[in-house]
């Protein structure tokens, strides 16, 4: 079980700035901006890697959801979404996730 799914089933807590049926969006511990926020689908799907047209409609609605919060927290300058996929691109939990980053200017490229 991963980290995230703890973080769902309320085993571990976390500082939860959205929640619905389908994704649940909290603070990152480790901040890589002002604002870090990760955006979750509570069905676990490994990594984009693993996502098929199933999957469409709810990695939709994380962005969606990516839109909402980045509002709720007034990042009115701007803000970067990321999702990593596997070890290269730094993806360290297996559970499909959204960084929304924001809160100062953002460097190009990022890594």
């Amino acid at each position: 079980m991963t980290i995230f799914k703890r973080i769902i089933n309320r085993e571990i807590p976390a500082d939860i700035v959205y929640e619905d049926d389908l994704s649940l969006a909290f603070r990152d511990i480790n901040p890589q901006a002002p604002t870090h926020i990760v955006i979750i689908p509570k069905r676990e799907i490994p990594s984009l890697a693993d996502v098929t047209a199933a999957d469409e409609q709810v990695l939709g609605h994380l962005l969606v959801v990516a839109r909402q919060v980045a509002e709720k927290l007034s990042l009115t300058n701007g803000y970067r979404t990321v999702i990593n996929c596997g070890p290269d691109a730094g993806q360290t939990v297996h559970h499909i996730h959204v960084h929304l980053l924001g809160g100062r200017a953002l460097g190009w490229p990022p890594g």
